[in-house]
């Protein structure tokens, strides 16, 4: 059977302006932190990063992974909120911020939780390590090997609270790549991330996240602080159907560990903003059939596509499609056939696979001979 191979590249422009330049200014941001990296949560775009793969002490933010796995063992239901667990004299006599358990004492689980999300107490966080995996160590060693097990690489826990030691670090995407599982994997429990205070054994404590006073759409997740980390704060913000992940260290203050983030996030959201490219079923292409009832099959994409980008240029989005053909009949409606591609100047091109959109059956054997006879005296 012949068969021609060739590419074909279908180019268009998203919505408008087809003569202009596709060279563009993305808009830059810079930032006073030691490390920082800001994420669209949706599409995954990163907007701004700053040393974001470096190795860092991440103070309490570290305890958003001690928080992670115990919402992962509420889940499982090998623990539930209404359990209780007992205060060790180690928990009791931790230093630096506290929830004021009482030695001895019992705690539920869910009052623990907000003693750590909340008041930041090293105390609760090590009664939960306790509690669920009978050391700290223990704890922490299984909080790292689930920390791999989402990616995040470049992680390393030795304690359940963040309590500085050089073998404990992380880096700031990998602390963007668990507040993303925080929020998507466990959305019944994010809402304890917003309480701004908690009252435990008569004592009342104000949530440290600043941000989540200031009416700017942040309702979480967990700052830090330690005198070689400096301030850190791992926040997330919503507005309307978007959601930015910031994660920021190295600040010098409190007042900074609020101005900053507040800034950056307002930046994000207003320098950008989410574009549906093409829909699930939109055709890209036609792509030619040899020997087929119908001389071309549509090319379609199966799933939306959304992407986060510059809100003045989002005129000058390129698409191309690339595949192999002509397709020899018959031909399977869902068959993956090519790729499509998404340019746009300064970010990475994105790849999404193409479908045949269509059956197309094969020519009868006449037809098929007559067709046959014609490329071989004439080449089409």
């Amino acid at each position: 059977m012949f068969k021609k191979a060739f590419i074909i590249f279908f180019v268009i422009f998203i919505f408008s302006f087809m003569g202009s330049s596709l060279a563009f200014a993305i808009p830059t941001q810079s930032t006073k932190a030691k490390q920082a990296i800001l994420i669209e949560l949706a599409t995954g775009t990163v907007l701004l990063e700053k040393n974001a793969d470096v190795r860092m002490p991440t103070s309490s933010m570290s305890k958003l992974m001690t928080v992670y796995m115990v919402f992962q063992a509420l889940e499982e239901k090998r623990i539930a909120l209404s359990d209780k667990f007992s205060v060790s004299k180690k928990a009791w006599k931790k230093g630096g911020s506290k929830m004021f358990v009482e030695l001895g004492s019992k705690v539920s689980v869910e009052d623990l939780l907000q003693g750590v999300i909340v008041q930041s107490g090293n105390d609760a966080t090590i009664v939960l390590a306790e509690g669920i995996s009978g050391t700290e160590e223990v704890f922490a060693n299984a909080m790292t090997a689930e920390a791999h097990a989402l990616g995040m690489k470049n992680s390393n826990f030795v304690n359940a609270s963040g309590w500085p030691d050089k073998n404990h670090y992380s880096t700031a995407r990998d602390l963007a790549i668990l507040a993303e599982h925080v929020i998507k994997d466990f959305p019944q429990y994010y809402h304890y991330f917003s309480e701004k205070e908690f009252t435990y054994n008569n004592i009342t404590q104000q949530n440290r996240n600043a941000l989540l006073f200031r009416n700017i759409g942040v309702d979480g997740i967990k700052t830090g602080h330690t005198e070689d980390a400096g301030y850190g704060l791992i926040a997330s913000a919503i507005r309307g159907k978007r959601r930015l992940i910031l994660v920021i260290n190295g600040l010098d203050s409190e007042k900074e560990r609020a101005d900053e983030p507040a800034r950056l996030l307002e930046w994000g959201f207003r320098s950008f903003d989410n574009y549906n490219i093409l829909k699930s079923g939109d055709k890209v292409a036609d792509a030619p059939v040899w020997l087929g009832v119908a001389d071309t099959v549509p090319l379609i994409v199966k799933e939306d596509i959304t992407l986060t980008l510059p809100k003045a240029e989002k005129d000058k989005v390129k698409l191309s499609v690339s595949f192999e053909g002509p397709i020899p009949a018959p031909v399977k409606k869902g068959k993956k056939i090519g790729i499509v591609k998404i340019e746009i100047p300064g970010f990475p091109t994105k790849k999404y696979p193409i479908f045949t959109g269509a059956n197309i059956g094969e020519l009868g054997l006449f037809p098929k001979t007559i067709k046959k006879a014609k490329q071989f005296l004439f080449g089409k």
